[in-house]
């Protein structure tokens, strides 16, 4: 692997901008000899002038950034330093505060002395709990800042030796030992007693003077994020076997007869295969955050030593997605398998919840329960401290308010009276009682993110919807009139906070990213002016679901169906650029281990 790919997998995302430029100046070595004049137009003098211009241009290069990374080493290093003594000064305390606990309970009334044991006990348990977790991320940070350390030496050797290599000179290697070689961000070496120390003190104090149970604890991941050969091969294996059965799918649809009316088995099956499409396209997500180095690891609190990458989201999904195709394929073929037909439906839902509330330790449960704890924050949000993840979950939701409709139906649909084997009535829990459940239900996700447009929006469209009947057409209803006026209106406020608020773009210091920011992070401003333009169009979309529907050209269901997964692809477009933001403005403004303490 060469230097530069080596340098852009081990950097730590937050800090890119504190490394040696490398490829900056191996461009700016290249560019240099390939401008030197030529021995033939010019005199030998004229050509040693030339590369003693440029050296001196190099090397300034050089020293400036030299000066960076000394400057950023001696920061973090000092800051390393006295969060070390504040782990230990927590350390000291808790240490104290068990033997006076100790020493005192000799002194209580029996059955009150049993009973405050017990609660300082717990107390005690979670205080070492934390300190065990603040003391794993501070030895993470001591760790990356190693790994800082190294990979900007290596940088400087390299870049010197190229640079005596093209002009046949051996200037580079003076310059390194006169100044990279003595520069303090090289030759200090608290970081590794200060690793050395830590290592040191939760093998004596935390881990009981177990040092292979402390290394454990401690265990850093790797640092470039190597995948799983396995895991590739099982979800090419399965979005291969997706990508035929969805084609059998769509071929035995069309030539043989199914169970009954289409439209309930579109409600029935939409929603799990946009959570399953969701999933996918969180793998994208989570692969372009992190070969651009966007740390949505930091950004929600994940464990780095343990979380999905996107190989993980993109397996779960290819194998969810097969036992959405066999699922279909089961309920078209109900009579040849002597299946109830309305019982395939209900297996790949009770299987799929099965899956996320599985109690035990096992099937990626750290994922499944940080989801879960999120959900459950989400809900409970006024009376709980919400984060960053819980407030982008709830976003995500905003987007998946078809299938939140279509699960309010699926319940409805099996607890009134289902027939397991045909059912004609697609009106069923869609006109009586979903006329005030479901417009409840695809409030919910702006309940929980609080925006008060989409209210208006949601209750004039199902005001519409009641009092359709009352009137000779549409244009004479005025509730159709009041939800256009709210459906522009939400969607112009959500288009300007997309842009303005969540993504920081059309800012008035933009530099040379017209109409963007002054730093972006994706490698052309094109992905940009498409996010803008591609969000503006999907935010109106519901426009042209209404003029059709409105004017009888297009079945409703078979346009939600196709609006739905475009507003999933939308949000995966805006994923993009909100973890963007959030990461070049808040990103570097705390760490991991600071919760804990």
């Amino acid at each position: 692997m060469k230097f530069a790919e080596h340098l852009a997998a081990h950097i730590t995302p937050e800090w890119r901008k504190q490394y040696i430029q490398y490829e900056e100046m191996k461009a700016m070595l290249y560019s240099g000899v390939e401008r030197a004049p030529s021995p033939e137009a010019v005199e030998q003098s004229d050509i040693a002038r030339y590369y003693a211009n440029f050296d001196e241009d190099f090397f300034h290069h050089c020293e400036k950034e030299l000066r960076k990374i000394n400057t950023f080493f001696s920061e973090k290093i000092a800051e390393a330093t006295r969060k070390s003594g504040n782990l230990k000064s927590e350390l000291h305390n808790a240490i104290q505060s068990a033997g006076r606990d100790r020493a005192g309970s000799v002194k209580r009334f029996a059955v009150k002395k049993a009973l405050n044991r017990q609660v300082k006990r717990n107390v005690q348990y979670r205080k070492i709990h934390e300190l065990r977790l603040a003391f794993s991320e501070f030895y993470l940070s001591l760790i990356l800042l190693q790994n800082y350390q190294n990979l900007n030496f290596t940088g400087f050797r390299k870049i010197l030796k190229k640079h005596d290599k093209l002009l046949g000179t051996d200037a580079g290697a003076k310059w390194r030992q006169q100044w990279v070689d003595v520069a303090p961000f090289y030759v200090n070496k608290d970081i590794d007693k200060l690793i050395h120390d830590t290592e040191n003190m939760v093998t004596r104090n935390l881990e009981g003077g177990d040092r292979q149970k402390a290394m454990k604890r401690l265990r850093v991941p790797p640092l470039n994020d190597q995948q799983s050969p396995w895991v590739t091969f099982k979800v090419g294996l399965f979005s291969g076997a997706f990508a035929v059965l969805v084609c059998a799918v769509i071929i035995s649809a069309i030539f043989t007869n199914a169970p009954d009316n289409w439209r309930i088995a579109v409600r029935l099956y939409r929603g799990s295969l946009l959570i399953i499409l969701f999933l996918f396209l969180i793998g994208i997500n989570v692969y372009g955050w992190r070969t651009s180095g966007v740390n949505h690891v930091l950004i929600f609190e994940l464990d780095p030593r343990n979380h999905l990458s996107e190989q993980h989201l993109m397996e779960i999904a290819a194998i969810t997605s097969v036992m959405w195709s066999l699922s279909v394929l089961a309920f078209l073929y109900s009579d040849a398998l002597s299946i109830p037909a309305y019982a395939n439906p209900l297996m790949l839902v009770v299987l799929l919840l099965a899956f996320l509330f599985n109690p035990t330790r096992t099937l990626r449960h750290h994922a499944r329960f940080w989801l879960l704890r999120v959900l459950g924050r989400i809900i409970a949000a006024p009376f709980f401290h919400v984060g960053f993840a819980d407030f982008w979950l709830a976003d995500q939701l905003n987007s998946l308010v078809p299938v939140l409709v279509d699960f309010q139906y699926f319940v409805c649909f099996y607890v009134t009276s289902v027939n397991w084997e045909v059912n004609t009535d697609s009106n069923k829990c869609v006109d009586d009682v979903g006329l005030i459940s479901r417009p409840i239900v695809a409030c919910l996700p702006a309940w929980f993110r609080k925006y008060s447009t989409t209210f208006f929006n949601v209750a004039f469209s199902s005001l519409y919807v009641y009092t359709k009947d009352d009137y000779g057409s549409t244009w004479e209803n005025p509730f159709f009139y009041l939800w256009i006026v709210f459906g522009f209106v939400s969607s112009i406020y959500t288009y300007i906070w997309d842009i303005k608020m969540d993504w920081g773009l059309f800012d008035a210091n933009t530099g040379e990213n017209r109409f963007l920011r002054e730093e972006i992070v994706y490698s052309s401003p094109n992905y940009y002016y498409f996010a803008v333009v591609e969000d503006l169009i999907l935010r109106f979309g519901w426009t042209l679901s209404v003029s059709l529907t409105e004017m009888g050209l297009i079945h409703a269901d078979i346009m939600s169906s196709v609006l739905a997964p475009l507003e999933v692809i939308r949000r995966f477009v805006w994923n993009f650029f909100r973890l963007e933001n959030e990461h070049l403005n808040n990103c570097g403004k705390f760490e991991l281990y600071e919760i804990y303490l």
